[in-house]
């Protein structure tokens, strides 16, 4: 999982450079159909109807994710969409009360931390752009997905979830009528490639094995080293330069996001996934 929240890193600059030259729901629907066929080629087998179901409603909120993410991407810079995206590791809990799950003081002090940090990251509600604001979105509907695939992975085989999952998104993104517009160029290409195979089909492979293992919330804790990954990214890769007062945002955002995994693993009791 270290790996595929590096990659996941990684592509915040690649995408961004992708978008900037090509729309993005053809990016997206071309992304999410070589990542399906990639799936169908690892599975072998039709997906059963629960696979289907349970994949179908996970779908729908990661392909929400996916949507404002990279629009977002379009118009904010790498790094802040990164570490804004990283606020799914203190959402999942906030989302997960509403499956009943308490909500511990930690995570209330990560929530004040982190607002803190976005205020000074974006600067401050008025300074926020659209792009900011889609990206903290994205952040609700991946903690959505990660609460949601905890709770209805279990007792489900892993690769033919992943490609139900992959395969809503690409019918989702396909919705636009986009089979028209012109053939990508070789740099969105190789964007293309590399976020379908290592960052979508392999990676939510991947992540749905070990959420069907472990608990939501420590998949968060693994998860919560992506922001950090893009934020390295985007100042060697992108060159992205931050004042004082978005260092101070992004620092204490990473507080907010490290701290709170951190705390969970000390306070919180280890909890087996629910059966399914």
């Amino acid at each position: 999982m270290l790996v595929v929240t590096a990659v996941w890193g990684w592509t915040f600059v690649l995408v961004k450079d992708a978008v900037t030259q090509y729309p993005t729901l053809p990016f997206l629907q071309i992304r999410f159909l070589l990542a399906v066929a990639v799936m169908a080629l690892v599975v072998h087998r039709l997906p059963t109807r629960r696979e289907l179901r349970v994949g179908a409603a996970i779908g729908i909120a990661l392909a929400g994710g996916y949507l404002t993410q990279t629009a977002g991407l379009a118009i904010t810079s790498p790094g802040n969409a990164g570490l804004i995206t990283g606020l799914f590791v203190v959402l999942t809990p906030v989302i997960n009360r509403l499956f009943g799950a308490p909500i511990h003081w930690w995570t209330w002090s990560a929530v004040v931390i982190s607002l803190a940090g976005l205020v000074l990251l974006t600067g401050g509600p008025s300074g926020m752009n659209l792009g900011d604001a889609l990206v903290l979105a994205c952040a609700v509907l991946f903690a959505a997905h990660i609460v949601l695939l905890g709770r209805w992975s279990p007792g489900t085989s892993s690769a033919p979830l992943a490609m139900v999952q992959m395969g809503t998104c690409a019918v989702l993104f396909s919705a636009g009528g986009t089979w028209s517009l012109r053939p990508p160029t070789a740099a969105v290409w190789l964007a293309i490639v590399v976020t379908a195979l290592f960052a979508s089909a392999f990676g939510y492979l991947i992540q749905t094995w070990v959420q069907a293992h472990i608990s939501a919330n420590r998949t968060a804790l693994i998860l919560a080293t992506e922001p950090a990954w893009a934020l390295v990214a985007a100042v060697t890769l992108a060159g992205q330069r931050f004042g004082i007062l978005q260092a101070g945002g992004a620092a204490l955002l990473m507080v907010a996001i490290v701290g709170h995994e951190l705390a969970s693993l000390k306070f919180e009791p280890h909890v087996q996934p629910a059966p399914p």
